[in-house]
């Protein structure tokens, strides 16, 4: 039987994710400058795929890859098919609604229709429906914090972990929309086809985050 194949996330995931990967027996052979896109455990046992995190999803669903780890907040903006199994408790950030520091004292109104520069327009629609709030969301796929500055929208929704990056250009936190964490996802073909490899697999994994 084939081995299984584990997609992982390009970005500030992909170092933890391979550290608990090696935790359990799976070390991945992959440098830091390496621009492999497939690469194998050191025993032979699993492949990793390597991933733009939007795509990890799309891997997992389609049966490309058995398993994936991706962060909830990709979760949350585009349903997909898959178990999820396991919050693997790293990578946790906050989805928050941020404007500029002169703005953020000065309530939302009610009958505007609010321009919002996101990564995540679902889940920024989905937030200001349940207040009662129109919104107009522009999708951007990075530097969302230049909106403001530019004149794109006064409001932007984004992950942030230390708020740095806001406070460098200006901006401040005015609500938190979710919490977010790295979480492993399974194909359900697999899971059932496969049971043995992958339970035993998530089970390993789970003791490992508990420890």
């Amino acid at each position: 039987m084939d081995r299984l194949t584990i997609a992982v996330p390009k970005g500030r995931l992909l170092a933890p994710t391979l550290d608990l990967f090696a935790r359990i027996g799976l070390a991945a052979e992959y440098a830091e400058d390496s621009r492999a896109l497939v690469v194998p455990s050191g025993d032979g046992r699993v492949r990793f795929l390597i991933a733009k995190p939007m795509d990890v999803p799309t891997f997992v669903e389609h049966g490309t890859a058995d398993l994936g780890v991706v962060g909830s907040d990709i979760l949350d903006e585009e349903p997909h098919d898959v178990l999820q199994p396991l919050d693997l408790r790293f990578g946790a950030c906050r989805l928050v609604l941020a404007t500029p520091h002169d703005a953020a004292t000065a309530p939302l109104a009610r009958h505007a229709v609010h321009r919002v520069a996101t990564k995540y327009p679902n889940t920024a629609a989905r937030y200001f429906a349940r207040r009662g709030l129109q919104a107009e969301t522009i999708k951007l796929y990075g530097s969302v914090e230049l909106a403001p500055s530019t004149g794109l929208s006064a409001l932007i929704v984004d992950v942030v972990q230390t708020g740095a990056t806001l406070r460098e250009n200006g901006l401040v936190v005015i609500d938190e929309i979710a919490t977010t964490s790295a979480r492993l996802i399974a194909d359900r073909a697999a899971h059932k086809i496969r049971f043995a490899e992958v339970d035993g697999l998530i089970r390993a994994l789970s003791e490992a985050v508990t420890c």
